[in-house]
């Protein structure tokens, strides 16, 4: 579990290391805070709003921050000293790039539209929703609060006008996309065009190289603390437990707006932490694999191909749906839709020969469906770039 926490740790210092179409201020959300709407230390939430313009006034992307979870006391008081848990603590500047670039000639669909960053500082993919503040601690769990709160604000500032819109998300933020996407379908005008985002969000419920699922008990962990059970869509909580519908393969049977998935099939955060997390992994031996696939042994990737076949099983209900848009590379990468690089460039990640940000503008636009899986080897799309984590 430490080194689940220390992996994640990593993961944040990569957020704000984006290159951008310019700066974008940070927005301190104070309104929210009478509301109960905070991050883990009690401090405003925020995000970062850059405006439309043209033909995309009336457009609106909602992306929020990747960043992992924290499952108890200890993670998450460590975390609230740190800009994935306390606002005080965010980069008042974010240069904005990739799904969010305001470039045409990188992000030709969407760079003029209303584009949103919210920070993540719950540490519960927007699911938390505990009313007790234990006073030995001082942890305010509320990320529902905080996703609420700031809809609703962009709602006051023109997106009850919206005609496009797209609820997207990194990782953590993508899981947050999928959980909250019926919801922020429901908020819009019902004549606007409204779809949702994965980017590396979709989190199978994997069994790792014990043959257990680790992943699952940390999950559960996430939302006991965190109290996020009442937040989680009831179309999947009336038919299991709770923590299975952290997994988007059982929700996302009874999601009703359209959904694209952005994933790699060798998704590099999940085969350290969902195949072979270091607390399934006693002796080590996964240890360089698992972080460089060409280091596996031939046993190894045997393993490793296993789990794409069980991402491939976990993705049935997202291809087997007309409406819904899947881009599954071969890649060894998480997040990929940060960059102008991944997301548009010439270097970028290929499937099927289009890029990201081709196959995502045209399934949103109703311009051609879009639901294509790499080749079946780590190795075998020459497009894919090393490691990627975009955020």
């Amino acid at each position: 579990m430490e080194k689940l926490k220390q992996c994640w740790s990593s993961l944040l210092v990569l957020a704000v290391v984006v290159i951008g179409t310019g700066a974008v201020p940070i927005t301190y959300l104070q309104s929210a805070v009478a509301r109960g709407a905070v991050c883990l230390d009690g401090s405003a939430p925020a995000y970062h709003f850059e405006k439309g313009f043209g033909s995309g006034v009336n457009n609106w992307i909602v992306h929020m921050e990747g960043g992992g979870w924290c499952t108890d006391v200890e993670s998450c008081s460590a975390r609230k000293n740190t800009m994935k848990g306390s606002s005080k603590f965010m980069n008042k500047d974010f240069g904005f790039s990739g799904i969010l670039g305001g470039k045409q000639n990188t992000n030709p669909d969407f760079y003029n539209w209303n584009r949103i960053k919210v920070r993540y500082c719950d540490g519960s993919s927007f699911t938390g929703n505990v009313e007790a503040v234990n006073p030995a601690n001082k942890l305010f769990f509320r990320g529902a609060r905080v996703w609420r709160a700031v809809i609703d604000d962009l709602m006051a500032k023109g997106m009850k006008n919206a005609q496009n819109a797209i609820l997207s998300g990194c990782s953590a933020g993508a899981l947050a996309a999928i959980l909250h996407c019926d919801t922020f379908r429901a908020i819009l005008p019902p004549t606007a065009r409204v779809k949702c985002v994965s980017d590396a969000g979709y989190f199978i419920h994997g069994k790792d190289i014990s043959g257990g699922s680790y992943i699952q008990t940390y999950y559960s962990k996430v939302v006991a603390l965190h109290g996020s059970a009442k937040s989680l869509p009831v179309s999947c909580t009336s038919k299991m437990k709770p923590e299975l519908c952290f997994f988007p393969q059982n929700v996302v049977p009874s999601m009703r707006t359209p959904l694209f998935v952005i994933n790699a099939a060798f998704d590099s955060w999940q085969i350290k932490n969902v195949l072979a997390p270091t607390a399934v992994d006693k002796r080590k031996e996964w240890k360089n694999c698992k972080l460089d696939l060409k280091k596996c042994t031939a046993a190894q990737l045997k393993t490793v191909q296993g789990f794409r076949d069980q991402m491939m099983r976990a993705l049935s209900p997202v291809h087997s749906t007309p409406s819904r848009g899947l881009f599954l590379d071969s890649c060894h990468a998480h997040c990929q839709g940060g960059s102008a690089a991944s997301w548009s460039g010439a270097k970028g990640p290929q499937v099927a020969n289009s890029k990201i940000s081709q196959a995502v503008g045209n399934w949103f636009y109703g311009r051609s469906a879009f639901q294509k899986i790499d080749c079946p080897s780590p190795i075998c799309n020459p497009t894919c770039p090393a490691i990627s984590t975009d955020e």
